[in-house]
């Protein structure tokens, strides 16, 4: 068996996902976590939620979801509103130009393997979760958070 091969195969996972990224970025200038963060107002009652849903669906910290709303904010792409009777919680809400956004973009890569992956049989996803939990362990990796996306532009922490 050569190994190399199964290294390239990653390699080319990665690379069209870092092509992705960069391509999210040059057309809609934002970032695929905005991109999440959007697509999951557009699906929330009343296209809002609170920060703390956003960094839960996003399984992000919440610092880092702070950033990503703050720049969303900046673009008009959301907006910060106080809860009606309890003006310490805080709502995100889409906006309409957020909206518009979204109507313009595309699938992303994972969510066209979400759509595919359902189709394939019991055993060959089996089979896959079980190869992916050996590189898991292989390249020691157990303990790193599990974001929804690799980005290679966003920060690593162990």
């Amino acid at each position: 068996m050569n190994y190399r091969e199964i290294i390239i195969h990653i390699r080319k996972i990665v690379r069209a996902l870092n092509l992705e990224s960069k391509r999210i970025q040059k057309e809609f200038g934002i970032s695929i976590p905005q991109l999440l963060c959007m697509q999951y107002l557009a699906e929330c009652n009343d296209f809002r939620a609170t920060h703390k849903d956003v960094a839960e669906f996003l399984k992000l910290n919440s610092s880092t979801v702070t950033g990503i709303i703050s720049r969303l904010e900046k673009k008009n792409f959301v907006a910060r509103l106080p809860k009606s009777g309890d003006k310490r919680i805080t709502f995100v809400s889409l906006t309409s130009m957020g909206f518009k956004l979204l109507e313009k973009s595309p699938d992303l890569m994972h969510q066209t393997l979400a759509k595919k992956l359902p189709e394939l049989p019991e055993k060959t996803l089996l089979e896959l979760d079980s190869s992916l939990k050996v590189l898991i362990d292989c390249l020691d990796i157990n303990n790193t958070d599990a974001s929804p996306l690799f980005i290679i532009d966003d920060p690593i922490t162990l």
